[in-house]
């Protein structure tokens, strides 16, 4: 449950856990016992939020009037998961093996590193 502000007119303010369901309505001071409207005294606490809750936070918000579709997500992701001109990106010719292979399909010794046996 959050943690909710209420200032009393004749005690003063005051915090309260509450359901929120039960944030509008007013209180009983704990002092007095009157009804206490809710009071907005503080910002939230937003240090006390993770990184990557407070980054989705700031996300979310940035993205309410203008939100991404689903193909400009994607572009943006493999954006940063590639760098320009990537191997997997680009569409090139397959490459010649350096392996060379006779008629009946059995390898023999790299046509590049004879040196060198395949396994």
């Amino acid at each position: 449950m959050p943690l909710y502000e209420y200032e009393c007119l004749d005690c003063g303010p005051f915090t309260e856990l509450r359901p929120m369901a039960d944030s509008a309505l007013p209180c009983p001071c704990p002092d007095c016992g009157g009804d206490a409207p809710r009071a907005y005294l503080t910002a939230p606490m937003m240090a006390c939020v993770g990184t990557e809750r407070r980054i989705a936070l700031e996300t979310n918000e940035r993205s309410q009037h203008n939100p991404m579709s689903v193909g400009e997500y994607a572009a943006k992701q493999a954006a940063k998961s590639h760098r320009a001109g990537c191997s997997c990106c680009t569409t090139t010719k397959k490459k010649k093996s350096a392996t060379a292979k006779t008629p009946s399909g059995a390898k023999s010794f790299p046509s590049k590193r004879p040196w060198m046996i395949s396994h």
